[in-house]
């Protein structure tokens, strides 16, 4: 069996093949460096880049992963969330060249995708979580504490009521005037910073909903009651503002994580989307797990920004149920899992 993934939701034009058991055979990403110049993504110029993109690097999952696009068992591609253009290029190529080669086509939810990207596997006898498990979703868009069943059965126990983590990060990054994405950047100042240099504020929200609009406003009246007493005090204190900043969103995080985990009983605790990137936040619940004596699911850098593993390994679950995606079906911009 393999299955092709295909992923177009946003910058990233990205291709794999996954086969029998989650095995990962290849993963292609053609990133955009286009929008850095704008800060922030163009969806114009990433779904002409997408039209450019997906040809090649889908030509190169399967010639890296040793096979003919004829030993396909299915297509998966992002329907959704994403960006519409972006998305539009994706599930058009990948519904083509379904019914080009004649095998069955999968839609998956590009949040499930991160979810299920601890199934792939680099080696058959990689350890994946076991059912149910808790995933902490932290990316750009998204803040979600998701109660994970099965591959098909997901609770949303909490998500964010205005921004999203990554959000926090970019935003912030760019009011210290720092190159997007911003999150890299942070987190490399922040190592070099005093966590408790700042103070910033907290949300107080009920039950396991996140909220980062707050510390984004505080954050910003920080620096700029301080710029109007000293011009320089952003580039004197970049490290120790990344350091502070860095340090509030984790403990946001795993303030509602602790909470998750109490209310549910589950043993098992893994993390997913960009930010989970973020060195700060991975050490943070590496460390949480460790001391509560929990299972930890910290994935691989390279599965936690957009990818095509992810999409595949969906899809594969999906496959397994003969669970197929009609060609009517069309991308969607919003959902939740």
């Amino acid at each position: 069996m393999y299955i092709l993934g295909i992923e177009s939701s946003c910058d990233d034009t990205s291709a794999a093949v996954i086969a029998d058991g989650g095995l990962l055979l290849s993963n292609v990403i053609a990133s955009q460096k286009v929008h850095e110049e704008f800060g922030g993504v163009v969806p114009e110029l990433a779904s002409r880049a997408h039209q450019q993109n997906i040809v090649p690097v889908v030509d190169t999952a399967l010639r890296r992963a040793g096979i003919d696009k004829h030993q396909l068992s299915a297509i998966a591609f992002t329907r959704g969330p994403g960006l519409l253009g972006s998305l539009l290029v994706g599930t058009s190529f990948a519904k083509g060249l379904s019914l080009g080669l004649r095998i069955p086509l999968v839609d998956v939810n590009h949040l499930h995708g991160h979810v299920l990207s601890h199934f792939v596997k680099r080696m058959p006898d990689d350890r994946v979580p076991e059912f149910p498990f808790l995933c902490l979703l932290i990316s750009g868009g998204n803040s979600q504490l998701i109660l994970v069943r099965n591959y098909n059965d997901m609770e949303v126990l909490g998500a964010t009521i205005d921004d999203a983590a990554g959000e926090a990060f970019d935003k912030c990054a760019k009011v210290m005037g720092l190159p997007y994405p911003g999150g890299p950047h942070i987190d490399r100042l922040a190592a070099e910073g005093n966590p408790k240099a700042f103070r910033f504020a907290k949300p107080h929200i009920p039950g396991l909903n996140y909220s980062f609009s707050g510390l984004k406003t505080s954050f910003l009246y920080t620096l700029r009651d301080a710029v109007k007493q000293d011009p320089d005090f952003v580039t004197k204190n970049q490290a120790d503002l990344a350091a502070s900043l860095q340090a509030t969103i984790i403990e946001i995080l795993l303030d509602k994580l602790r909470k998750a985990v109490q209310q549910t009983g589950v043993r098992t605790v893994a993390i997913g989307g960009g930010v989970s990137a973020n060195s700060g936040v991975r050490r943070a619940v590496a460390d949480f797990c460790t001391e509560r004596n929990l299972e930890a699911f910290i994935p691989e850098r390279a599965f936690t920004t957009d990818n095509a593993a992810m999409i595949a390994m969906a899809g594969y679950f999906k496959y397994l149920d003969s669970d197929f995606c009609r060609y009517d079906q069309v991308p969607f911009a919003r959902v939740t899992v």
